[in-house]
């Protein structure tokens, strides 16, 4: 399952994402991992929490970005839940065929090992595609 919380820029998406990531620890009965581009809301986060900075991986397209996912959940088999803060720019993605792709790839990983994956996306929700405007879950 993907849940996309989406908007522009400074609307408050990384607030949103962090509440939900704090209130869903205290009921996940699995680990939960937090994807970010720095390490800024380390301390904002619930320390049950594991912070990933994908910075600090040489990740430059969409293909490797999807392997990091796949070493991550790999890795870990009581993995419940992603959050993934600033999607387009942790996982590399410019143009709308690379958020398709992105999107399809990370349907069928939460499928197959039923991870759930909770993505903030900047961009208004009219300018998303077609596959991810039905996962919009909170529209900033």
């Amino acid at each position: 399952m993907i849940e996309i919380i989406c908007g522009e820029k400074g609307k408050g998406k990384t607030k949103e994402l962090l509440a939900r990531v704090n209130s869903s620890v205290e009921s996940s009965n699995g680990n939960v991992v937090y994807l970010d581009k720095s390490q800024k809301h380390m301390f904002e986060l619930n320390n049950k929490i594991r912070l990933i900075n994908v910075v600090d991986y040489p990740i430059s397209n969409c293909d490797e970005f999807i392997g990091f996912i796949c070493g991550i959940v790999s890795q870990d088999n009581d993995l419940e839940e992603m959050y993934l803060d600033s999607f387009l720019t942790i996982a590399s993605l410019s143009d709308e065929g690379d958020i398709v792709k992105a999107i399809e790839k990370l349907d069928v990983i939460s499928e197959k090992y039923k991870v759930k994956f909770i993505l903030s996306v900047s961009k208004d929700k009219n300018n998303l595609p077609e596959c991810a405007k039905a996962k919009v879950v909170v529209a900033l």
